[in-house]
């Protein structure tokens, strides 16, 4: 190695070491590097999250059933990782008959926000396997024959963010097709702005002031897929939605992603 490339390789490993010894270290890569910016991204509050997927007939598919778990393996991430409590339920004919596929407290053990953040894959793998499992048995009860009630959903997260108390920042997702509401009949045909929101108005819904909503899954279904303007109406119905419901954060999607 000539004088020149041993001074660069020597200015690196000083400065590398300085680094480290003022306590500022390289961002981590890979998942462990994912996990520090949901870490970053935590609120001041505990989380409250709270998943409902819809379980009737036209969401029996296994690609949703697919996406759906995937969804909330991130939702169960980003609660051990921020701390706080998680309710995943499973949904169809009435709000009476959900169904409990996960209830507890989630916090990772650690000295440090590394050692912490270390234990999160094990702690998800956990929770994973009980809802998978419980999921899978909600598949296999008969479907309701009058719809989904979505709409129920939005009732039973006001009152499980009440139970937690203010030191809580609600959460809360809701896994569904969109189509099917009782108490708002068949949302099959596009609609446009004005009459998505007029349907919204005429449902009964909750306050959830500050809370976060995501709403996923929208027109998808096993079978033939929606066009694509009915599926952009059902967007503009739950953004209305959750827009009247005072939600601090209103994401109404196809696709669940990272950022909801």
């Amino acid at each position: 190695m000539g004088t020149k490339k041993k001074l660069a390789a020597a200015i690196v490993a000083i400065t590398l070491s300085t680094l480290t010894a003022c306590g500022i270290t390289q961002p981590a890569v890979g998942q462990l590097g994912e996990d520090q910016k949901l870490l970053a991204a935590c609120p001041d509050k505990k989380l409250a999250s709270m998943v409902s997927v819809d379980v009737s007939g036209t969401g029996r598919d296994d690609a949703i059933a697919v996406g759906h778990l995937k969804a909330i393996s991130f939702v169960v991430r980003q609660t051990a990782i921020c701390g706080g409590h998680l309710r995943i339920t499973a949904f169809a004919g009435t709000s009476a008959t959900t169904r409990e596929l996960y209830d507890g407290e989630l916090q990772l053990a650690g000295a440090t926000d590394i050692a912490r953040l270390r234990k999160a894959p094990g702690v998800v793998d956990d929770v994973m396997n009980q809802v998978t499992k419980s999921y899978q048995e909600a598949l296999t009860l008969p479907p309701p024959g009058d719809g989904s009630d979505i709409i129920g959903q939005y009732r039973l997260a006001q009152e499980y963010g009440t139970q937690l108390g203010t030191q809580y920042a609600l959460r809360f997702v809701l896994l569904t097709d969109g189509f099917q509401t009782v108490g708002a009949g068949a949302l099959d045909h596009p609609l446009d702005a004005q009459e998505a929101t007029q349907l919204a108005e005429r449902v009964d819904l909750p306050k959830l002031p500050g809370a976060s909503v995501v709403v996923a899954g929208l027109g998808k279904v096993a079978g033939t897929p929606p066009p694509s303007d009915v599926v952009e109406g059902l967007v503009r119905v739950y953004d209305a939605i959750c827009a009247r419901t005072g939600a601090a954060e209103c994401r109404s999607v196809t696709d669940f992603t990272v950022g909801g």
